[in-house]
């Protein structure tokens, strides 16, 4: 499904303290949106809603037709499978299975088996031949491409990202940041990344700067 991400009116607190509020932006097909803002402004928690994986207490977030307000837990999920990949900022593989069954893990839970794309996307993270390795044997820089390459490799129409070259060298992010951009116009896909990172997001199509009254040109 290639359709627009609206985000509207947006409210999160937790108890009596207000993460933010008034939150209102749309992300196109294609279009790719960094957001920045001050540490503990609620960046990461923004991501996670806009994923289904968090609750907010106030307006709406759509992705085409789907109200994800209106889903409940399991829907949300089977959207979140099919829909959206989403890039870690403490990268969540499992330690029990090899870079390339975490990798192919998504296209897995759609019932769907492509070794040669896996195989395709280790390359094009820098991971070739390694796809055999537990990640215990991998360095934080590698287990971030891990966690990019399954992000990337069911083709999901909303990219969401955390900070995802804050643990490589100059020349990998900006290898990492081609791959996302590649999949964003190649394939028509929604990309909103979190970031620290002025060199990230200078090739943004637009930043929005997150504070706790709402959000806007950064």
């Amino acid at each position: 499904m290639t359709a627009p991400l609206i985000v509207r009116g947006l409210g999160k607190h937790y108890g009596e303290a207000p993460v933010f509020a008034g939150v209102d932006f749309a992300v196109q097909p294609g279009e790719f949106v960094a957001i920045v803002g001050d540490s503990g402004v609620g960046k990461s928690t923004l991501l996670n809603c806009l994923a289904g994986l968090d609750t907010w207490d106030a307006g709406r977030i759509t992705h085409g037709d789907t109200d994800l307000s209106t889903l409940d837990d399991t829907a949300r999920a089977l959207w979140r499978r099919a829909q959206v990949g989403f890039v870690f900022q403490a990268f969540h593989v499992l330690p029990h299975l090899d870079v390339a069954q975490n990798v192919a893990l998504p296209l897995m839970l759609l019932g769907q088996s492509d070794a040669a794309r896996v195989q395709q996307m280790l390359a094009a993270v820098g991971l070739e031949g390694l796809g055999e390795r537990l990640p215990q044997q991998l360095s934080g820089g590698q287990l971030q491409r891990v966690a990019i390459a399954r992000a990337l490799v069911h083709r999901p129409a909303l990219l969401l990202a955390d900070e995802p070259t804050g643990n490589l060298d100059p020349s990998t992010a900006a290898r990492v940041m081609d791959l996302l951009l590649a999949q964003t116009r190649g394939h028509g896909a929604s990309l909103v990344l979190v970031t620290h990172s002025d060199t990230a997001a200078a090739r943004a199509d637009r930043v929005l700067r997150l504070t706790s009254d709402g959000i806007g040109a950064g």
